[in-house]
């Protein structure tokens, strides 16, 4: 070993530690080293700032040499289709293009040489296109909604079909003509459930019968999901029912040229698809054949109640979504099983590229799933996701990276904007994107295999065990990735969905999915009994796991979070997922700081009264139940109402013994004076004889309540309690569209009119008074404007009754 003098031990200038070393002692004359503790406060942060922001430069600057905000496009397109959808009004179009030329003018003018400013007008141009995409998806669609409620002679082409568990059957019709009355401004395709038809009516054929249509629903409270934005994009302007069975009438033969159309071949492809499901159920009954044919063509509603909330409840749901699961077994069986197959070949495994034959086959194996999916978003997210990693194959480019994901978001925004704020869209893209980003990371950490010994058996069981750990981390990753969202839509988390999926997933892995690919190939040959029942009995073993599990419980109720919680977290999870650097570090913290504060923060005030949007259904909120004016309050407004407000007991109203005063035989009711002043005593004395916060009803009449506060709500069915409920009462409820809002006595009045334009209502008293929040502020964009139109004028009218704000005294 070469030995070194003093000298050389010492650090030389400008190399090395500063500070003294026991080597090194100061001369005599000069200043000692200025230690830590000395330096001021102020100095010492802004070292630390510098530091910070250097570090924080080169990570950005390695991020962008990754080409890691390209992965960011799709977030701001999104971001600006958001933006436009939640807007107050629509923006106009001609200036948002006219700033999309100057910006895409400047983002060349910059040019490389300034990138920070390059950056930035990309962002604002990607944000403006994402806009852009929203509008012209709205002048697309372009979706007649229809105004209010009306019972008429529907005709129409049956589009779709899908059966329940209860023999009903949903039919999309595209609506041809309505009769007594003739609907003025009618929609141009309608949901309607036929109940008592012994035989359902094929795709394709003209349908009539007496049915009784309502507008698509709006937010049940507040902030919660409006159920009219969905439908107008999906082109559903009203939903409904049939009174009986509808009947068949003969179709006029079509022009030759219609039959080439591509509403021609839609119908061809649903068709296609409803026989499937057909046959899948004629071969297994029950749930069973329902789940089967869910997996196959996402139709849902023929499973039970009962095995869809057990699905629900256990984190089971995803199965019976079409989603990335279905799609990737699929692709990957047909991939293994076709290149396995090819392999039996010599001649062919040497000549011949038998991995890019079998990415092919299994392209068309993935393509014919999406068109007999039904075309949902997570189906169409999953597709186009396959297609990429499949083609990647053919040019021996990675299959799995988080480019492909952004790929396909760019896509689906660019094609239908609208997604960008459903849950479907959403939680589909969180689980792949935290999944890929996860991949990505272990796959840089990963350890060869080449360190096992090679032996069979400990080959096996290292097999199972990365198979077996890979659900679980698979199955962890997309539980929390899609949590945030899960509890945005849904107001729940599931918090046994780890042990669902781990029982699960073997079963739907080498049972399930295996058989049914082997089904659906053996179809058009007649000879898919046998896999079908191969499939039954998989599936027969994930419902009973989904209700053991469920039997557990487990269903938490988080209620509504504030809005801003949800943006900031959303942010959070994107920087966490998207960068490679310790820059994603800042979207934990922004999660964990977001969350925490969330806790911490006093929750806002739950509402005192809640009122559906159609007047029919009020609640008073209680810190422990809700009770409402309806024995049996509709399940798909009240259950959000519970899921929202998280309360799960139920206080129906007492029923009053007295009679309610007789309707004519026009169903017309009229009270005298001396009835007015009877109905109004007795509606002071059920307010005072009941329970607090509980409702007290008269059927068909009216109905009463105390509140804590004192004050008196009044529901009532007919307009001529109008005036003893205004005389007893606080605040009136009423469903009767009447002209006016509000009442002589000064109580607040809420009715069929007011609630059409302002939505669900919920009402808080505080010190400065009543409180009033509602769904809507305005009617201004698309899928809100049906609900100022007026029948009676033909024309849209933004004035009427007094706004609800203003309607009490």
């Amino acid at each position: 070993m070469q030995e070194m003098t003093i000298a050389e031990l010492r650090p030389k200038a400008g190399v090395g530690p500063a500070d003294p070393t026991p080597f090194h002692t100061p001369a005599a004359g000069t200043r000692p080293a200025t230690t830590q503790s000395s330096v001021p406060l102020r100095h010492r942060l802004t070292a630390a700032i510098t530091r910070l922001s250097r570090a924080g430069v080169r990570m950005l600057s390695e991020e962008v040499d990754y080409g890691r905000l390209l992965l960011f496009s799709p977030v701001l397109l999104g971001a600006g289709s958001a933006f436009w959808f939640l807007a107050a009004t629509d923006i106009p179009v001609v200036p948002s293009l006219l700033g999309l030329l100057a910006l895409t003018v400047a983002v060349f003018v910059a040019g490389c040489a300034r990138p920070a400013l390059q950056t930035t007008l990309l962002t604002l141009a990607l944000m403006v296109c994402g806009m852009l995409c929203a509008q012209f998806e709205s002048w697309r669609v372009s979706t007649v909604m229809l105004d209010s409620s009306v019972t008429t002679t529907v005709t129409g082409r049956v589009e779709r079909r899908e059966g329940d568990d209860r023999g009903r059957w949903r039919y999309i019709l595209a609506l041809t003509g309505t009769a007594e009355p003739e609907v003025k401004r009618p929609p141009r395709r309608v949901t309607v459930i036929a109940r008592g038809a012994d035989v359902p009516f094929e795709i394709g054929d003209i349908i009539t019968g007496r049915a009784r249509l309502t507008p698509p629903a709006g937010p049940a409270l507040p902030e919660l999901n409006d159920f009219s934005f969905g439908a107008y994009f999906d082109g559903v302007g009203a939903n409904g029912f049939f009174y009986g069975a509808p009947t068949k009438l003969e179709a006029q033969a079509a022009p030759p040229e219609a039959r080439w159309s591509s509403d021609a071949l839609l119908e061809w492809l649903y068709r296609l698809r409803s026989g499937i499901g057909d046959r899948i159920r004629s071969i297994l009954p029950g749930d069973t054949g329902a789940f089967a044919a869910a997996l196959v063509t996402d139709e849902r509603r023929a499973i039970s109640n009962e095995t869809t909330d057990a699905l629900r409840q256990s984190g089971l749901a995803h199965i019976i979504a079409i989603s990335g699961l279905n799609m990737a077994l699929s692709a990957g069986i047909f991939f293994v099983g076709f290149r396995m197959l090819l392999s039996l070949f010599p001649g062919v495994a040497q000549a011949y590229p038998t991995k890019k034959f079998a990415a092919a086959g299994a392209l068309i194996a993935v393509t014919a799933y999406f068109l007999i999916s039904g075309f949902a978003v997570s189906a169409e997210r999953a597709f186009i996701m396959m297609a990429i990693m499949l083609i990647a194959v053919f040019f021996d480019r990675p299959s799995i990276s988080l480019r492909n994901v952004a790929l396909s978001a760019l896509v689906i925004i660019a094609i239908s904007p609208s997604e960008v704020l459903g849950p479907s869209f959403q939680m589909s893209f969180a689980a792949t994107l935290a999944l890929v980003s996860a991949y990505q990371l272990w796959k840089e950490r990963r350890v060869g295999e080449s360190a096992l010994p090679k032996m069979p058996a400990l080959r096996l069981a290292a097999a199972v065990a990365r198979f077996f750990s890979g659900v679980f981390l698979t199955s962890l990753i997309g539980g929390f990735s899609t949590a945030l969202f899960s509890i945005e839509h849904f107001h729940r988390l599931t918090a046994y969905g780890l042990p669902a999926n781990l029982a699960t997933m073997p079963i739907i892995s080498f049972i399930v999915m295996p058989a049914g690919l082997l089904a659906m190939l053996l179809m058009p040959f007649g000879l898919d009994i046998l896999p079908w029942k191969v499939v039954g009995f998989g599936l027969d073993l994930v419902i009973v796991v989904a209700k053991t599990i469920s039997g557990w419980g487990g269903n938490i109720g988080v209620g509504r979070l504030p809005s801003w919680y949800f943006t900031l977290a959303v942010a959070g999870f994107l920087l966490m997922t998207l960068l490679r650097t310790r820059l994603r570090h800042v979207g934990t913290a922004l999660i964990a700081v977001s969350t925490l504060a969330v806790v911490v923060l006093p929750a806002s005030r739950p509402p005192d009264l809640v009122i559906s949007e159609d007047g029919a259904l009020v609640a008073v909120v209680t810190p422990a139940a809700m009770a409402s004016n309806r024995e049996r309050p509709p399940d798909f407004i009240f259950d959000q109402w519970q899921r929202a407000l998280v309360l799960t007991v139920h206080n129906p109203p007492r029923m009053l013994d007295s009679p309610a005063i007789p309707q004519d035989k026009e169903r017309r009711l009229r009270l005298s004076r001396e009835q007015q002043n009877e109905a109004k005593i007795a509606m002071q004395a059920a307010a005072a004889g009941a329970e607090a916060e509980s409702f007290s009803c008269l059927r068909k009449a009216w109905c009463i309540a105390k509140l804590a506060n004192g004050h008196i709500v009044t529901v009532i069915e007919n307009a001529a309690y109008l005036g003893p409920a205004c005389d007893a009462g606080d605040i009136v409820v009423t469903s009767v569209r009447l002209r006016f809002a509000s009442c002589r006595s000064g109580a607040a009045l809420f009715t069929g009119e007011t609630l059409r334009r302002t939505g669900s209502v919920e009402l808080r008293f505080t010190e400065s008074g009543l409180e009033v929040a509602t769904a809507f502020d305005a009617l201004s964009r698309p899928w809100m404007r049906h609900r100022a139109y007026d029948w009676r004028s033909n024309s849209f009218t933004d004035s009427g009754p007094s706004s609800v704000s203003d309607s009490g005294g």
